[in-house]
């Protein structure tokens, strides 16, 4: 089965340089599949860190759902990425190197499980974003003048 539309981070891809992306299933409540399921989650300040020899993803808001009960209920508490050991020493390893961050891209279903495409990323700088920014606008200016041409 393919993957379903669901929540993404737009801010990831400007902000970072992507170097690989890796899936991962998240630990989560009842309540909280349905918030994702009705679109109410954010990964926008997302990110995950290494805890002993666990991954956890901090940060990620999750609006509590409207028909739960919701007295105990934290939308940012740290949630628990489930991978295999193997993945989780991988990442470990890579993630020691200096500079290189674990952030979430997308938040989706597939075949009824939530998962997170995480990326080993490293940051950019004011300057490469700018320089993106121009050469995006360049290439939306060259899509605009041949609309015109024809």
């Amino acid at each position: 089965m393919g993957k379903n539309a669901g929540i993404t981070n737009r801010s990831a891809r400007r902000d970072y340089f992507i170097l690989e992306t890796i899936e991962a299933g998240l630990e989560l409540r009842g309540s909280e599949v349905k918030s994702i399921r009705a679109g109410k989650a954010s990964l926008a300040e997302g990110f995950a860190r290494i805890d002993g020899n666990e991954i956890f993803l901090y940060q990620m808001h999750i609006s509590p759902y409207e028909y739960s009960d919701q007295r105990d209920y934290n939308p940012v508490r740290p949630r628990k990425l489930l991978l295999h050991r193997r993945e989780i020493d991988y990442l470990i390893s890579k993630i020691s190197q200096k500079g290189l961050a674990l952030v979430p891209l997308q938040l989706y279903f597939k075949q009824g499980l939530v998962k997170v495409e995480l990326a080993v990323a490293k940051g950019k700088k004011a300057y490469d974003k700018r320089e993106a920014i121009k050469r995006k606008e360049a290439q939306r200016d060259i899509e605009k003048a041949k609309r015109f041409k024809r």
